[in-house]
């Protein structure tokens, strides 16, 4: 990867392409003004001549301005909120990807499962770094939807948990409610967590 960028840098694509490269460990994404194909023909090229492979699979052209991306782990694009008016805005900015809500999701209910016999404590302990961990990663943006789906879906999973823990009829919503799963039991809520402004509103 840092043959490619060497030559990126050598070759002035960046002002040929009107592009910028970003980069971590082997993952790149190019932004152009208007010279995307261009700059993944010469992408291809490049790397077919350094001896590596672009994979394929991960490897496309978007319109940023239309259509979302996906980088490490975020999503990138146009995004929708309402504004004080109640009307539906788009604005350009960064959201977790449903493959990152998907993948915290399957680590909370991989936790919360009947054999985990732990005190609830150390459970709710655990539960909660990794929530706080994964919301400080996706604390820039627009991630006050993924945020709210989060939470539902703890609630979700730590009610069935406590519920068998405590052998309580039914889905135990009546025992296990948002304050006693929140407040009492210390269960963290993503959306009531300080953060940082939108980067739309920064702008």
């Amino acid at each position: 990867m840092n043959r490619f960028l060497k030559h990126w840098r050598r070759s002035g694509c960046g002002e040929e392409f009107r592009a910028h490269v970003v980069s971590y460990a082997d993952d790149f994404v190019i932004l152009s003004r208007g010279c995307a194909a261009e700059a993944l023909a010469w992408t291809k090229a490049v790397m077919t001549k350094l001896g590596l492979t672009l994979n394929e699979a991960k490897t496309s052209l978007k319109d940023a301005r239309k259509e979302r991306f996906n980088f490490l782990g975020y999503s990138f694009g146009p995004h929708y909120a309402y504004n004080s008016k109640s009307r539906m805005r788009m604005h350009m900015s960064a959201s977790p990807s449903k493959k990152s809500v998907q993948q915290l999701k399957t680590k909370v209910r991989e936790l919360l499962v009947p054999k985990n016999t732990d005190p609830w404590p150390e459970v709710r302990d655990d539960l909660n770094r990794r929530l706080r961990g994964w919301s400080s990663y996706f604390n820039l943006g627009s991630p006050v939807a993924a945020f709210r789906s989060v939470d539902c879906y703890v609630r979700e999973r730590v009610r069935g948990f406590l519920a068998r823990r405590h052998k309580v009829a039914g889905r135990g919503t009546r025992r296990f409610t948002y304050d006693e799963i929140h407040q009492t039991r210390g269960v963290l809520c993503l959306e009531r967590l300080p953060r940082t402004a939108p980067l739309w509103v920064l702008r």
